[in-house]
Formats: C-alpha cells, sequence, structure tokens
C-alpha cells in the first residue's frame, strides 16, 4: 500500500474478535463479537491516516489493538520493523515508549487522585527514564508545551475544564517522546469552540516533533482538516482508503458517499442542489455479520453476487483501495 522504506507502522489482517460466554460457574463460549475482521493498512512516516466511520464499527478497538493494548486475535502489526503481536515482555515495555495514546473521555481517563504532574511524569517513573528532579523539569516542560501554566502541576483533574484536561492527556502521551500517537476520537467530547484549539495543537506538534497519527473521529470534515490519508471502516473492516482530497471529491464506495452526504455544507445553495443519501434499516450485529458484502444489507446498488461473494479489498486506482464489486461505476 505505500513505499516499505516510508513505512512506520504496518498492520496485516489483523483480526480481534471478543468471546460471548454463557454461564456462571462453567463459561461455555457460545459466539464471538467480530469488532476488526482481517483489516490491512499502512501508516507512512510522518503523516496522519484518519480512520472514520459509525459508532460501533471497531475503530477505537482497531486502535487499542494496534497498541497492544488488546492482543489481536490473529494477524500482524510491525512497528519500526518490530511485529508487535509476537513481542512479550520486555521488548514490547520497550517498544511501549514509541506508541501513545490520547483518549476519548479526558473525563475519565485521568486519575483523579493524582496531581496533574503526577499523571503527566508517571510514564518517566514507570519506565525509570529520568530522576525525581528530571521529571519535574520534564513535566513543567510538557505542560508549557501544551499551553499549560506549569504551575498547575500541583492541582487535580477535577479542577480543570475539558479542553484543559485533554491538554493534559496530550501532554501525557509525549512524556516519553512517541513517534506514533493513536488518538482515539480526542475531539469528540469538547466543545467546538475548543475542539479547533486541540486540533490545531495536534497539528503544531507533530510538525515540531515529527509525530505520526492515527486519528480516529466522527467528525468528517475534521478528519478531512488534518489528515493526509483516510480510512472508512463499516462493521469491523475497512471499505475504503485513499488520499484526504482523492476520498472526498470522488468516493467510489456506497457508503463512503452516504456518509460524506451527511457532512454540512458552508454554501446554503450548494447545500441545498446535492443529493442527501438516506441509509435505510441499521447497522447489522457484529456477532452474526452479513455474508459476502457486510454493507448490502443497507446498499443501495447491491446485487445477488454481494450476498454470495465478499468483495476483495483493491486498488481501484493508484492509492486508492476500495471493497466494493462496483467501484468502476463510480470511476
Amino acid at each position: 500500500m505505500a513505499e516499505a522504506n516510508n513505512v512506520l507502522l504496518r498492520v496485516d489482517n489483523l483480526v480481534k474478535h471478543f468471546p460471548i460466554r454463557q454461564g456462571i460457574i462453567i463459561q461455555k463460549q457460545v459466539g464471538v463479537v467480530h469488532a476488526v475482521d482481517d483489516i490491512s493498512f499502512d501508516v507512512k512516516q510522518g503523516e496522519t491516516l484518519g480512520l472514520v466511520g459509525e459508532s460501533g464499527c471497531g475503530k477505537s478497538t482497531t486502535g487499542r489493538t494496534v497498541l497492544q493494548l488488546y492482543r489481536p486475535t490473529s494477524g500482524s502489526v510491525i512497528f519500526d520493523g518490530v511485529d508487535l503481536v509476537k513481542a512479550k515482555g520486555e521488548e514490547l515495555r520497550h517498544m511501549r515508549r514509541k506508541l501513545q495514546m490520547i483518549f476519548q473521555d479526558p473525563y475519565a481517563s485521568l486519575n483523579p487522585r493524582m496531581t496533574v504532574g503526577e499523571i503527566v511524569g508517571e510514564p518517566l517513573v514507570v519506565h525509570k527514564t529520568a530522576s525525581q528532579k528530571e521529571i519535574e523539569e520534564r513535566v513543567a516542560n510538557l505542560l508549557e508545551l501544551v499551553g499549560l501554566n506549569p504551575t498547575f502541576s500541583s492541582r487535580y483533574p477535577h479542577e480543570f475544564s475539558g479542553g484543559q484536561r485533554q491538554r493534559i492527556g496530550v501532554a501525557r502521551a509525549l512524556a516519553l517522546q512517541p513517534s506514533f500517537i493513536v488518538c482515539d476520537e480526542p475531539i469528540s467530547a469538547l466543545d467546538v469552540s475548543i475542539q479547533a484549539q486541540v486540533v490545531n495543537l495536534l497539528e503544531d506538534l507533530q510538525k515540531q516533533f515529527s509525530l505520526t497519527y492515527l486519528f480516529i473521529a466522527h467528525d468528517l470534515s475534521m478528519v478531512r482538516h488534518i489528515s493526509n490519508r483516510i480510512a472508512v471502516m463499516y462493521l469491523g473492516i475497512i471499505v475504503e482508503l485513499a488520499d484526504g482530497e482523492e476520498l472526498y471529491l470522488k468516493p467510489l464506495h456506497p457508503y463512503t458517499q452516504a456518509l460524506l452526504s451527511a457532512v454540512p455544507i458552508p454554501d446554503p445553495i450548494a447545500d441545498a442542489r446535492r443529493e442527501r443519501i438516506i441509509l435505510k434499516g441499521d447497522v447489522p450485529s457484529p456477532v452474526n455479520p452479513p455474508s459476502g458484502c457486510r454493507f448490502r444489507t443497507r446498499c443501495p446498488i447491491a446485487e445477488s453476487i454481494c450476498a454470495e461473494v465478499q468483495p476483495h479489498f483493491r486498488e481501484a486506482k493508484p492509492g486508492h483501495f476500495v471493497a466494493c464489486h462496483f467501484a468502476e461505476r463510480f470511476l
């Protein structure tokens, strides 16, 4: 999917299933939740790959599985030449310094019993990379870096607003000087006026420290603003992946087209002229996904082959990947 010498992270055939068990004493597995089902993508050094889709499609699970917070059912996650799936013990612990996460909820992701200084400095304590004095200096620098007063280090999370708490989360993610950060919907819990500030902060930090992002979000307009390439997920699989502008101007998958038709346009005349695609029905259960194409139950152009054959995730045009039998209709 990308030039090998420029790829920082390569995910191949990643699968994450959660078992469903019944019983109190003797628990028997009666099924699985197909949270992530055989997805592959690359993230290049220094770029931002946006990951979008409806709630429950597997975006956050993908991010957590890439970082090995969830151990995958199968597949490989190769970061900087090391397969994280096979890494264990001290090797995985060492690799974790290079991979960090900014969590979605700035209220739940910070320990209310720890001060801001303890929260931001905790990664340095856990990995034993600095003395106490160095940690205090590093915490002060990090807080200043994300736009907070270093004197706030003695305060507790409940004393801050949502935007300030998310800045604390960003500072914590930067503590170990990582090269790759998963941003798991970092702005969805914030006021609209604060969202732009946090996104601008992430962009500035990316330029300053040559960071690479996997940016998970619902807001398609914000994803377009920050991402170099965008992957679209539906029910545990990636249905389309392309350059950001290419995807917005020429989507090849019916699901992507439906998503983009819902994005507000600042021009009321253009907004009134465009066709709004309304999908019928609900997203099927990930416990029992449809046969063939998973989107076929809601797809406006589905045919009999869609129920029988799962479309291959292929390169329909240079750099533009799609999983649809009829993608050529939209070229």
